[in-house]
């Protein structure tokens, strides 16, 4: 068969420095189709210092525009650079409305709808404005198929009006523990997040569970892995709590040093507003560590509650401190719990998660319609 050609649309790309998981996962995938023969060009917004054009795992960047004239810029690639046969239109929050300038083949592509998260960064009329446009733009593209990577995505997308739906989840670059070493649970109890320090993730929910758990007589530790703008408020909180003993910063680490923490940790924390997938409690659980997370769309999809982790019941820290103590105070659980996350892990192996994913984008751009 002849190679096929794709036009990936993102506003961000793997070496822009707001670039993140979505990033990474799109790379993998994009990386795939060019190893296959097929060739890529994924076109993102410029950032300050960027080359108008890169090449990334032999993928073609091509970077231009920023807010308001991105889609300008993206109908000139497309033009100058095309045909393509598939266009993939990756949403955050705004779509790039490829179906109806580009002429071509596409589909829509995205990890999360926001929701509650443009609370986080907006005041009440902006985040409200946001959660409605968002709703009108995945009503509007109700005809087009769509490319999400978990079940919750998929049902808040179908909610919003969307017909044609398809979960591939997401792989992890985390090899899981060829074997799985002896990890009982001691005191001070290991307790480890993994987030970019933003006010979506809520890490301050993880510092104020540390603290209730101390207040009840669990021993207990943290580390924090991630950076971000809510770091020197993540700090002072810390110090007002009296916990600076008990809290560790750890920062922005390698591949390597983060899966060696997350190997050390007992329990894994998770208290984003929401998430596309929960990739960091796959990777902790790779590394024979169970997760312990708020019940939100991508975490619940991630964490098999009861038998890789637990899920709370409510999003606050007390409900949160309470499943981390039922656990702590169950080894034979514990055990048995971190075992099957580990088993689980290997389900998310990148070789066993693009094959399926690329070859419906394969036929998706030859305009067959896989059963």
């Amino acid at each position: 068969m002849k190679p096929l050609r794709f036009l990936m649309l993102n506003w961000r790309d793997p070496e822009n420095p707001l670039a993140g998981g979505a990033e990474r996962v799109t790379q993998r995938h994009m990386a795939e189709l060019v190893r296959r023969g097929h060739e890529v060009i994924w076109f993102a917004n410029d950032f300050e210092d960027a080359e108008p054009e890169a090449v990334i795992d032999c993928i073609r960047i091509i970077r231009g525009g920023g807010r308001g004239s991105s889609i300008l810029h993206a109908r000139r690639c497309h033009r100058e650079h095309g045909p393509f046969d598939l266009v993939i239109d990756q949403h955050h929050g705004l779509p790039w409305f490829a179906p109806w300038w580009s002429g071509t083949n596409c589909i829509a592509y995205i990890h999360e709808v926001l929701g509650p998260i443009w609370h986080a960064f907006y005041g009440r009329l902006t985040s409200a404005i946001g959660q409605t446009q968002e709703r009108f733009f995945q009503r509007l593209y109700a005809g087009v198929p769509f490319w999400t990577v978990s079940e919750s995505t998929r049902q808040q997308l179908l909610n919003h009006g969307a017909r044609d739906v398809h979960v591939w989840p997401n792989g992890t670059d985390t090899e899981p523990l060829p074997a799985l070493p002896l990890k009982r649970l001691a005191k001070p109890l290991r307790l480890i997040a993994l987030a970019r320090l933003a006010p979506n993730k809520r890490v301050d929910h993880v510092v104020r569970t540390l603290a209730l758990l101390r207040e009840q007589g669990c021993e207990a530790e943290l580390t924090i892995i991630g950076w971000g703008q809510d770091e020197w408020r993540l700090e002072a909180q810390v110090d007002e709590l009296g916990l600076s003993h008990a809290v560790t910063f750890a920062g922005r680490l390698n591949d390597a040093e983060k899966n060696v923490e997350l190997q050390k940790a007992h329990l894994l924390l998770h208290t984003s507003m929401r998430e596309g997938w929960g990739l960091n409690v796959i990777e902790a659980n790779a590394m024979g560590t169970p997760a312990v997370v708020y019940p939100v769309g991508g975490l619940v999809d991630s964490t098999v509650h009861e038998q890789t982790g637990l899920v709370s019941e409510a999003e606050t820290p007390e409900s949160l401190a309470k499943a981390v103590i039922s656990l702590a105070s169950d080894p034979a659980k514990y055990d048995t719990m971190r075992t099957a996350a580990w088993e689980r892990s290997f389900e998310f192996r990148w070789e066993s998660v693009l094959r399926p994913t690329c070859d419906w984008l394969e036929n998706m751009a030859r305009g067959e319609t896989p059963t």
